[in-house]
């Protein structure tokens, strides 16, 4: 199925499956794709999934939506890696082909948390720098750190201790097993490992 690789600042945040016809990409909370940063519009841009093409339009953002660094004035047509600027936000869009042989046909490719409670509920964060931290500063603050035996999670900061699966790290870090749910900084994550 036809994808966007979702990556801000160069780290990859999320991918969101084309299930519809149309999705929208925006700061705002009711879009498809949100993308919480200054500089997108609260609706930015629009991906329409028509029978033989994909196309992205732009809503008359501030910020304007630019297509392998040039900047779209009208409905664009996207081919399978083609990259999409909005804001700091980098969207690669793959068709089902490219996304097959990447080896990402099971729908995820990558081990990643999943935010299960708060602000942020439903986006994930892939794992794939040596290290990943998480939390709030002052409060609790974790990291996540790839290791060759798996993922190892440890306590960097704070008063509130991380847990595992309601057992506190007190003892140390532990290393995560799939579908493991944390909890840092009063937030509930789960670890997923394809």
């Amino acid at each position: 199925m036809p994808r966007l690789i979702v990556s801000i600042d160069g780290v990859v945040v999320k991918e969101v499956l084309l299930t519809k016809n149309r999705l929208t990409l925006g700061r705002r909370q009711h879009n498809d794709v949100v993308m919480d940063h200054p500089a997108v519009s609260g609706e930015h841009a629009v991906i329409l999934v028509e029978e033989d093409r994909v196309v992205i339009e732009d809503l008359g953002s501030t910020n304007g939506t630019y297509v392998n660094g040039a900047p779209i004035r009208t409905p664009q047509a996207i081919v399978s890696g083609d990259t999409i600027d909005i804001g700091k936000c980098r969207l690669k869009y793959l068709d089902d082909a490219a996304a097959r042989a990447l080896g990402m046909a099971s729908g995820r490719y990558a081990p990643r948390v999943r935010v299960l409670s708060g602000k942020a509920i439903g986006r994930e964060v892939l794992l794939t720098k040596p290290v990943t931290t998480l939390g709030k500063p002052g409060v609790s603050v974790a990291s996540i750190t790839r290791r060759p035996q798996g993922f190892e999670l440890a306590q960097l900061e704070g008063t509130q201790v991380p847990a595992v699966n309601g057992i506190t790290l007190d003892g140390g870090p532990i290393f995560l097993k799939n579908h493991d749910q944390i909890n840092v900084g009063g937030v509930r994550l789960e670890f997923i490992d394809p």
